[in-house]
């Protein structure tokens, strides 16, 4: 059994947490704001039909576009309210209830080899932190050979940037492009934002 993750623990003590963080992307997108950077980059990574892996996927907003745009998608989040809410809204990808930090696509009739792995919405800081270098370990090899996963997440959340790279480094993956947000400015020493390009080693 391994460490609940931080969302885990937040939802324990507030119930309501999962439907006000549906509630608010809603209202969001109905204000008209663009919640489709990460979408975007993803898919300018890949080629048309991709198969791609929403690690940690919400409500599935992010795999969700992936997958109007042509790929084929398997979001996987812990938390059963916002896969319910991301099969409810996003009809057509595969959406599982799973523990990144136990996670068995196998056992669930899902083959690795994806050609691209997202993990966006400061997924990794509320992993425990425990589980972070397991979460990569259990990622790295589901990527095709050629495959690239995408992380992003803001400092301030208690996983120093530092910290991540050599966790990825020690699950296997190696540095392609660092950035400091989704639509492609360049990491530096003060981003506060880092989005992590990489692949196996």
């Amino acid at each position: 059994m391994v460490e609940k993750s931080l969302w885990t623990q937040q939802v324990e003590s507030n119930p309501e947490h999962s439907v006000w963080y549906i509630e608010r992307f809603r209202a969001m997108a109905e204000a008209g704001e663009d919640l489709d950077g990460e979408a975007r980059l993803i898919d300018a990574m890949v080629r048309r039909g991709s198969r791609i892996l929403d690690a940690g996927c919400g409500p599935g907003r992010v795999g969700g576009e992936l997958a109007r745009r042509g790929h084929t998608v398997v979001g996987v989040d812990v938390d059963p309210v916002l896969v319910a809410a991301a099969a409810e809204e996003h009809p057509g990808p595969t959406w599982l209830i799973q523990d990144l930090a136990e996670l068995d696509l196998a056992r669930v009739g899902v083959d690795a080899g994806f050609d691209a792995i997202v993990c966006a919405g400061n997924v990794m800081a509320f992993l425990a932190p425990s589980t972070r270098r397991q979460v990569l370990a259990n990622l790295c090899p589901l990527l095709a050979d050629d495959g690239r996963a995408v992380f992003g997440f803001g400092i301030g959340r208690g996983y120093e940037f530092d910290e991540f790279r050599a966790d990825a480094e020690a699950a296997g993956f190696v540095p392609d492009l660092m950035l400091s947000t989704w639509d492609l400015r360049p990491f530096t020493p003060v981003s506060d934002f880092m989005v992590a390009v990489l692949r196996r080693a």
